[in-house]
């Protein structure tokens, strides 16, 4: 064989092998997925993201024909969850639903993460927006929160509010800091596992996402006292805001957001995208949000890592302001 001919079958080979290496994102794309999908959910079973979720992983398991799994992995303010899905291999099977807390907050409440929450990750999409209520038992002798604030002025140091989430104790630390009390955070895994102890009695308050609160006022479990946004929720109306309760200029909401492993092929990132994008659509994802008074918020993948950039910001001035200290 003469060396012209070896080079151009050299270059032939070279050539097919470069178009199968740019055909793989496109095969991965169209044979994904093949398998079951995993969500995993750095709260507990009840808790706001969990019920998300498992909303979503109903609508996009019969969107993409494949089972899906919710697995809570409770607990370490998301640390266990975070690394469980940073770990994960990046195939599209291993997803993470999660908050503010894991994403924007931990990195200021901590002086040390187990995990990068922007290097170890893939953003997907931003999905939803909602706000917090603030809780007390229905036979608690504050019938408003100018009542509880009162007593914690009163008694400085003896009240206590209990969190499951940073969104719950960073809601808590600024209403001390706006309002100018002394009151102490009890720390939860979850915020179901805080609320059981506020119908028991252990705790005086708390803050609590919308999804998991509503239920319980409803039920007549709990008494909601004021809504964290700045406007009122529609699951309550006749709850005021916090800053219509007398505490001028207060406003505290939290996201919800779906990520993957960090190296996720984009075609696979696409395809997930979609794949939300017509969960967010279907009749039980807008009912849940409709009646948890959530705001469905749906983002492309660039768009959720600039929301992320700019959330880390707003939250660690709040986290400042509050004078809460990284641990």
């Amino acid at each position: 064989m003469t060396k012209t001919r070896l080079h151009r079958r050299l270059a032939i080979t070279l050539g097919l092998s470069a178009a199968a290496l740019l055909a793989v994102p496109q095969a991965w794309a169209q044979a994904y997925p093949s398998k079951s999908i995993t969500i995993v959910v750095p709260f507990g079973a009840g808790s706001g993201t969990d019920q998300s979720a498992r909303i979503y992983g109903q609508a996009i398991a019969e969107h993409l024909k494949v089972p899906v799994v919710v697995d809570n992995k409770g607990g370490a303010s998301g640390f266990i969850a975070a690394q469980q899905v940073a770990k994960a291999a990046p195939d599209g099977y291993t997803l993470f639903m999660t908050t503010n807390t894991t994403q924007v907050a931990n990195p200021h409440l901590f002086k040390k993460l187990p995990y990068d929450p922007v290097k170890d990750f893939t953003p997907i999409a931003l999905l939803a927006k909602g706000q917090m209520l603030l809780l007390v038992q229905p036979n608690a002798p504050y019938q408003s929160l100018a009542d509880l604030l009162a007593a914690a002025r009163k008694t400085p140091g003896k009240l206590n509010f209990g969190s499951g989430s940073s969104s719950s104790q960073v809601a808590g630390e600024l209403l001390k800091q706006m309002a100018g009390v002394n009151i102490t955070n009890v720390p939860y895994k979850s915020n179901p596992q805080a609320i059981t102890d506020l119908i028991g009695g252990q705790i005086d308050f708390m803050f609590a996402d919308a999804p998991t609160a509503v239920p319980q006022v409803q039920g007549g479990k709990l008494r909601a006292l004021a809504a964290s946004g700045a406007t009122r929720l529609g699951a309550a109306p006749d709850v005021p805001t916090v800053a219509e309760a007398g505490v001028k200029g207060y406003d505290m909401t939290f996201w919800f957001a779906i990520y993957g492993p960090a190296g996720l092929p984009p075609a696979i990132v696409q395809r997930l995208n979609e794949a939300f994008a017509k969960a967010s659509e279907a009749p039980e994802v807008k009912g849940f949000q409709a009646k948890t008074s959530g705001e469905v918020t749906f983002s492309s993948p660039e768009a959720l890592a600039q929301f992320q950039t700019a959330e880390s910001k707003k939250w660690g001035e709040v986290i400042r302001a509050a004078g809460i200290q990284p641990e």
